[in-house]
């Protein structure tokens, strides 16, 4: 084996170990991509679900309102009702 052998195998066993760091980098920025991408997601529902959230509590106010408006009107009612 001569010295540009020796230098070419040396060479192509460097660019082989580079190609194979430069793999294992791609597989794990994907799966950084792919965990990034769920996040998003997750945030999206969490921000439906607090709005979703908010629009209940404005209707359980409402509907309280409301059930406290009914009570007072059947009070008075039941005060016009003459006691037998």
């Amino acid at each position: 084996m001569t010295t540009s052998d020796a230098i070419s195998t040396g060479a192509l066993l460097t660019m082989t170990v580079i190609a194979v760091v430069l793999l294992i980098q791609y597989l794990k920025l994907q799966d950084i991509w792919q965990l990034i991408i769920s996040c998003k997601s997750t945030l999206r529902w969490a921000h439906i679900q607090e709005v979703e959230n908010k629009e209940l509590r404005s209707a359980l106010r409402a509907e309280k309102a409301h059930v406290e408006q009914l009570k007072r009107k059947l009070d008075l009612l039941q005060a016009m009702i003459p006691a037998t």
